[in-house]
C-alpha cells in the first residue's frame, strides 16, 4: 500500500487554480464582462437621469424668462433673453392679479392642515405599529384602501357633506378635508417607519414608569424625526398643489369666491383674465410665484427627505 505525500505548497496552489478553471469553464465568459456590463448600465442610468433633469429644468427656465419679457418678446422667441430685467410682471401679478391674496389663503390653510395631518397621522401610525389589539390589521388596511381611493369618486358626496355641515367656502372645511385626504398616506408611511424603531428604548421607558403619551411625544417622536420630515414635505407639496378639492369646496352658489380662493384656483382665474387682456408675463410671473416656495422647500430639506426615505431600509 503506497501513499502519496501531501505537499503543502502544491495543495495551496492547485486548489485555487482548479477553482478558477472550474469557474471559467462554468461561466464561459471573460473576466471583464461583468465590469463592462456595469459600466454600460451606469452610463444608461446616468443618461436617463440627465434627460429627466433637462425635461424638468427647461420648463422652469422658460417660465422664469417669460416673467421678465413682454408679450411681443414671448411671441417672437421662447428662449431669447429679456431686454429689461425688471419685476413689473411680478408686481402686477401680486397686486392686480390678486396672487398675493391667493398665496395668503393657501398659507393660512396649510399652516393648520399640515401640522394637524402630521399629528393625527403619527399618532394613528404609532398605535397601529406598536400595539396589538383586536381589529388592528383591519383598521390599518382600511387606511391603506383609503390611500388607493381616488378623490374624484367622492367629490359629490363630499360636497354635500361639507355643505350640510355649513363649512362650504370656509377655511376650516377645507382644512378638515385636506387632513382626511392626507391621513391614509401619512399613516401608511409612518406605520412602516415606526416598526423599524428599536423596541428596547420603548420597553425601557415603560419600565421607568413613563405614560403612553410621554413615550410617544418624548421618546418615539424624536426618533421618528426623519420620517416625519419626509412625509411632512410630501403632504405640504400635495396640499399646496391641490386643485380639485378647493375648486369643489371653495365656491359660492354663483361661482368662485376670489376672497377665499386658493393659489391653484387663482392661477386659473389669472390665466383667464390675462389671456384676454394680452398680458402673458403676468401669468408667467404668477406661476413662478407658485412654484418658487415648493422648490425652496425641497432644496432646503433635500437631505432630510432622502434620509427619511432610506431610514426604514437601513435600520
Amino acid at each position: 500500500m503506497s501513499t502519496t505525500p501531501l505537499i503543502p505548497g502544491a495543495a495551496k496552489d492547485s486548489v485555487p487554480a482548479q477553482r478558477s478553471r472550474g469557474t471559467a469553464k462554468s461561466t464561459g465568459a471573460p473576466a471583464g464582462s461583468s465590469g463592462s456590463e456595469g459600466r454600460v448600465l451606469n452610463v444608461f442610468s446616468h443618461g436617463f437621469l440627465v434627460l429627466w433633469a433637462v425635461m424638468i429644468v427647461l420648463p422652469l427656465i422658460w417660465l422664469l424668462l417669460g416673467s421678465f419679457k413682454t408679450d411681443s418678446e414671448i411671441g417672437a422667441s421662447a428662449w431669447s433673453m429679456p431686454t429689461n430685467w425688471n419685476l413689473d410682471a411680478f408686481e402686477r401679478a401680486w397686486n392686480k392679479g390678486h396672487v398675493g391674496s391667493y398665496f395668503l389663503n393657501t398659507v393660512i390653510v396649510l399652516v393648520f392642515s399640515v401640522p394637524l395631518t402630521m399629528l393625527l397621522g403619527a399618532m394613528g401610525a404609532y398605535v397601529l405599529a406598536r400595539y396589538e389589539f383586536v381589529g388592528n390589521r383591519i383598521i390599518y388596511y382600511f387606511f391603506v384602501a383609503g390611500a388607493m381611493f381616488p378623490v374624484y369618486l367622492g367629490l359629490i358626496p363630499l360636497y354635500f357633506l361639507i355643505k350640510m355641515l355649513g363649512m362650504l367656502n370656509t377655511y376650516q372645511g377645507l382644512i378638515l378635508v385636506y387632513v382626511a385626504y392626507s391621513l391614509p398616506f401619512t399613516i401608511f408611511f409612518m406605520h412602516a417607519f415606526f416598526r423599524t424603531l428599536p423596541t428596547a428604548i420603548h420597553e425601557a421607558a415603560v419600565i421607568d414608569g413613563a405614560s403612553h403619551t410621554r413615550i410617544f411625544f418624548q421618546v418615539m417622536m424624536p426618533m421618528a424625526k426623519p420620517g416625519l420630515i419626509s412625509v411632512g414635505i410630501f403632504n405640504l407639496l400635495g396640499q399646496w398643489n391641490q386643485y380639485i378639492l378647493p375648486m369643489t369646496l371653495m365656491q359660492q352658489q354663483s361661482g368662485f369666491d376670489p376672497d377665499r380662493s386658493m393659489l391653484t384656483q387663482g392661477l386659473v382665474l389669472l390665466n383667464q383674465q390675462q389671456g384676454y387682456a394680452g398680458d402673458l408675463p403676468v401669468v408667467f410671473a404668477g406661476v413662478t410665484i407658485a412654484i418658487l416656495p415648493v422648490v425652496v422647500v425641497y432644496l432646503v430639506f433635500q437631505r432630510q427627505v432622502q434620509s427619511g426615505l432610506t431610514a426604514g431600509t437601513l435600520k
